[in-house]
């Protein structure tokens, strides 16, 4: 397990589980780029200081987790009669952050699996320093799936690029209208070789193969006047 160890274990992405049992994020259906929704009505400036995107992941069977923190570099969200229309948010690659509290072994340092993370492995952050979500559809959700996230009232689908490829995702989300702000809460798994994310995937080799290919992203995006 040299080549990966633990480090290539977090470069499987923002939040990940190894089997459905293990998961706290429904699958998210994944499909081709898609139009973007037209902004219109009242676009408020996300707040980049209290939204964050946290990831997780495990080696298969849930070994070994690891989870963190990636901060929303800017964005905006588009309001008409009292509904969230439209809207985008760009991620900051660079701000990447393993928390200590998930390394346990005396050997492994967050900095060293930051690092693994950042490189040609797994997102190049030198050559994409930024992943983007852009909304193509909000709907209503009468019933949300028990994994979803809690008060989950929408169905959200947008183009997500992420290591320069875009693919679009749907999922269960949280979503906040008031007279002077917006918000977007939401936990789903995608699979990050749809993304060309692809280290460790190989069953060729036992030690790669052990990491999960499954992503999880938990999103909380705010905005506001």
């Amino acid at each position: 397990m040299k080549k990966l160890s633990v480090i290539a274990l977090v470069a499987v992405g923002l939040l990940a589980t190894s089997c459905n049992k293990e998961k706290s994020a429904e699958n998210a259906a994944t499909a081709q780029e898609q139009a973007v929704a037209e902004s219109k009505g009242e676009v408020l400036p996300v707040d980049t200081a209290t939204s964050v995107v946290n990831w997780k992941a495990f080696h298969k069977g849930g070994m070994a987790p690891r989870w963190g923190t990636l901060m929303v570099k800017s964005g905006d969200l588009s309001i008409e009669n009292g509904n969230v229309a439209a809207g985008n948010f760009v991620i900051d690659m660079n701000s990447l952050k393993v928390d200590p509290a998930s390394v346990t072994e005396k050997d492994k340092k967050p900095a060293d699996l930051e690092a693994h993370l950042k490189n040609p492995d797994f997102f190049d952050t030198a050559k994409n320093p930024t992943s983007e979500f852009k909304i193509t559809n909000v709907a209503d959700l009468t019933n949300a799936p028990a994994d979803a996230v809690a008060g989950a009232n929408k169905t959200v689908s947008g183009n997500l690029t992420l290591s320069g490829k875009t693919m679009n995702v749907t999922f269960p989300a949280k979503v906040d209208v008031t007279e002077s702000s917006a918000s977007i809460q939401a936990k789903f798994t995608v699979n990050r070789a749809d993304w060309g994310i692809k280290f460790g995937t190989s069953e060729a080799d036992p030690a790669e193969w052990m990491i999960s290919k499954d992503i999880e992203i938990a999103v909380d995006v705010k905005a506001k006047k």
